[in-house]
């Protein structure tokens, strides 16, 4: 198992600055939208492409070595696997490149297609292959040298989503099983949040946050990596009035929240997509924070939560719901419903926040 660091590390354009530290063993998810950087940072690391900064294996720098000494092992978005060659030979090929004897290779390689159980593809090609299949055959490539770092560009982008949750699953049991320090790259939340033992968010080219998933999933830095999260629903604030004690009513766009406060500004509210309750008739009880909406769309984010996007008067809201809620409910797109916002839930922002103040309140609350 390999600690990798890495300091300082910027590049032309895209990467600025970025320090993080990887734990030996740890499968780390990289998580940022589309231009972010996360691939550079990959390939930073495999030391395919010129950066300023250092790149550490186990506190020994690696910066003056080529790609093809730095023990690497890399599955890229197309799986890049040679369509000229059998299952086996794809397998083979990197152990071959680097002069192992025929005896070891065809220990390894028979080693590797049993652990991905895919023995009985050895001799197909590539085009034979389902996406699925295609995967293992790159995955087991990727690990026939025994790297001292495994990376994994967005592997599962292609795939359909029962394959990619399996896929995904699989990744997760072997990596462990392996024991290899892991970066997978995503752009998906869930993928991020069942996969990571951590996860590092990349935005504009800078590290803007690592934790554990629940870390960063309750306490943002700040709100645009809440809005990248999908945990949070920010809503601007056109006024606001004083009711009592820490009590105070905003306005978002015609719909008044209550919410809680210390300060005496208020800017903006974040509400999290998963403490937003919804209800087929008008739920009983006080109406404190109740509104009536409309089911805009339905998406499946996993097998076990579903987000569910509802207009309320000019308001767009996220909500995830568990799986047995979302079924209790019936709900289809078009179909009015009731929802509840949790007074303790909903987090007030003053004029400019620092994303200190963000983690501060967030964790008062939670």
């Amino acid at each position: 198992m390999t600690r990798v660091e890495l300091k300082h590390i910027s590049t032309k354009h895209i990467l600025r600055d970025v320090n993080l530290t990887i734990p030996d063993g740890q499968l780390l998810a990289l998580l940022g939208p589309t231009g972010a950087g996360k691939t550079t940072l990959l390939n930073v690391i495999a030391g395919v492409i010129d950066y300023e900064g250092s790149v550490l294996f186990d506190g020994e720098s690696i910066d003056d070595k080529p790609a093809g000494k730095r023990n690497v092992g890399y599955v890229f978005q197309d799986l890049a696997l040679f369509p000229h060659l059998t299952v086996y030979k794809n397998i083979a090929y990197g152990l071959k490149v680097r002069r192992n004897s025929l005896g070891e290779i065809e220990k390894r390689v028979n080693e590797l297609l049993r652990l991905m159980k895919i023995e009985h593809l050895k001799n197909r090609y590539p085009r034979n292959l389902s996406g699925g299949e295609r995967q293992r055959v790159a995955l087991a490539r990727a690990l026939a040298f025994s790297p001292h770092i495994l990376l994994l560009d967005e592997p599962l982008n292609n795939l359909d989503r029962y394959t990619r949750q399996y896929i995904r699953a699989e990744i997760r049991q072997i990596q462990k099983g392996f024991g290899i320090t892991t970066i997978f790259v995503t752009h998906d939340v869930e993928e991020a949040k069942e996969l990571g033992d951590a996860v590092a968010i990349l935005v504009d080219g800078r590290l803007r946050q690592v934790g554990t998933f629940d870390e960063v999933f309750s306490n943002p830095a700040d709100e645009e990596i809440a809005n990248l999260l999908g945990s949070q629903n920010v809503l601007e604030c056109s006024s606001y009035k004083h009711l009592w004690g820490e009590l105070y009513e905003v306005d978002c766009k015609g719909m008044k929240i209550v919410v809680t406060c210390e300060g005496s500004v208020i800017k903006k509210i974040s509400i999290p997509a998963r403490e937003i309750y919804i209800y087929a008739d008008k739920p009983m009880g006080p109406r404190l924070n109740t509104y009536k909406g409309t089911v805009l769309e339905i998406t499946p984010l996993s097998s076990s939560i579903t987000r569910v996007k509802i207009k309320v008067g000019e308001n767009i809201l996220l909500a995830e719901l568990p799986k047995d809620i979302f079924s209790s409910l019936d709900l289809k797109v078009g179909k009015e419903v009731f929802l509840k916002l949790r007074l303790k839930s909903i987090i007030a922002f003053g004029a400019d926040p620092t994303p200190e103040k963000v983690r501060e309140k967030i964790k008062e609350r939670f």
